[in-house]
């Protein structure tokens, strides 16, 4: 099985072209290759897949074998892959995921090769019941959670196609994110697991963000958890609409345009190494 691992700022996934490989159990494959002392190492496996109204789809398992809606930067790395390697020419391509279809536009360097991926994220969404998260308000802006005697924030919620709890506060590198990014990510209001970002606000056009992925763990980057900060941060009016986000793995550039309330998530993409198992 042909493989080629690769991140953008540092969310790393193995991606596998699907119209050359056939892996007819991912979850089994996913958690095996995830493993970053027995296997290849990585935050989750996506399938590059031919799709029957996009350009093409995408697959993707988390670290432990749950299938995730959407990832940013994974599509940005879909679209570096299909195109250095010749699956396609155009530099406009759609993308069929579960959380729908996604826009991509590639960016090349001075060796034609691609460095750079805006994605329209499309909009997000604010509705208690579509994230989904069981409050007593229709949305969740800012209101206080207690999670358990010990571990109490004012959240935002926001799914990108999957959910995220964003926490805006101080002295991020300080938090012990394993254990209280778990004990938010699996609280009961959560029917679905929630993402969770901690976010320190730097200015009105800059923030600084960890996050806990759902079914993967600390992260260095997440794509959609990056495009929730922007719009939560906009809701409470914290940040501006384009907000450069600081992640462990690098930046992105996020805007949540006011004409079709789209996010448009930007970024690069990276192509570690290729490889046979």
């Amino acid at each position: 099985m042909k493989f080629t691992k690769m991140h953008g700022i540092g969310n790393d996934y193995i991606y596998v072209n699907g119209f050359e490989e056939k892996i007819e159990n991912p979850t089994e494959f996913a958690i095996r290759w995830s493993d970053r002392h027995k296997g290849i190492g990585s935050d989750g496996l996506v399938l590059i897949l031919p799709s029957t109204y996009c350009d093409f789809r995408m697959q993707m398992l988390n670290a432990d074998g749950s299938e995730a809606e959407m990832c940013g930067n994974a599509a940005r790395c879909i679209g570096k892959f299909v195109y250095d390697k010749g699956l396609t020419d155009k530099t406009n391509l759609t993308l069929e995921t579960l959380s729908g279809i996604k826009k991509l536009k590639l960016f090349l360097g001075d060796d034609k090769l691609v460095n750079s991926v805006t994605v329209d994220m499309g909009e997000p969404i604010l509705e208690s019941s579509r994230i989904p998260v069981t409050f007593n308000k229709p949305s969740v802006k800012n209101e206080m959670v207690y999670f358990n005697s010990t571990t109490q924030y004012h959240i935002t919620c926001v799914s990108m196609g999957n959910p995220h709890a964003v926490i805006f506060t101080k002295n991020i590198g300080k938090l012990n994110l394993p254990k209280t990014g778990s004990t938010i990510e699996n609280a009961p209001i959560f029917p679905k697991k929630t993402n969770v970002e901690f976010v320190e606000i730097l200015s009105m056009d800059r923030l600084k963000m960890r996050v806990w992925e759902r079914g993967s763990g600390e992260t260095l980057a997440c794509g959609t958890g990056a495009c929730a900060t922007v719009v939560a941060g906009a809701l409470n009016g914290f940040n501006d609409r384009k907000t450069t986000v600081e992640l462990l793995g690098g930046e992105l550039v996020i805007e949540w345009n006011a004409f079709d309330n789209h996010v448009y998530l930007t970024g690069n993409a990276t192509t570690v190494f290729e490889g046979e198992i």
